[in-house]
């Protein structure tokens, strides 16, 4: 398994079009061979005093944070994906993003430890006591 994070700072009126965007682009993304993607749209998130998600995107007034992840079997299939991306229009043609990309944070990254359902790792670490 591995795992994209993302934190994205969008006007707070664009929540739909985010949304679909969100929709259209998980099929795509599907395509591919992710397996799982989740977007989750700002609910409680505090102010901090030395970092938080709003300086982390340096997000405006206004602005609703999103935190996002997608499930991909391995790195392997998600770096094949960047790779088809980069050749396929549809990003360009299809898909007309909500929100400054300029400002969107993302990394990969390799699980270390998982608790519940997660892709096809089903694990709980409550049998184990």
């Amino acid at each position: 398994m591995y795992v994209q994070g993302f934190l994205i700072a969008v006007p707070e009126g664009n929540k739909e079009a985010y949304r679909a965007v969100a929709e259209k682009a998980a099929a795509k993304f599907a395509e591919y061979g992710v397996t799982e993607i989740m977007e989750a749209w700002e609910e409680d998130v505090p102010d901090g005093k030395a970092t938080d998600f709003r300086k982390a995107t340096k997000a405006e007034a206004g602005e609703k944070i999103v935190f996002s992840w997608m499930i991909w079997p391995d790195k392997e299939t998600c770096d094949a994906a960047h790779g088809k991306m980069e050749e396929d229009d549809f990003w360009t043609s299809e898909i007309d993003m909500p929100f400054d990309g300029k400002r969107m944070i993302w990394g990969g990254f390799s699980p270390i430890f998982t608790m519940g359902k997660l892709g096809d790792l089903a694990f709980d670490c409550r049998n184990m006591i």
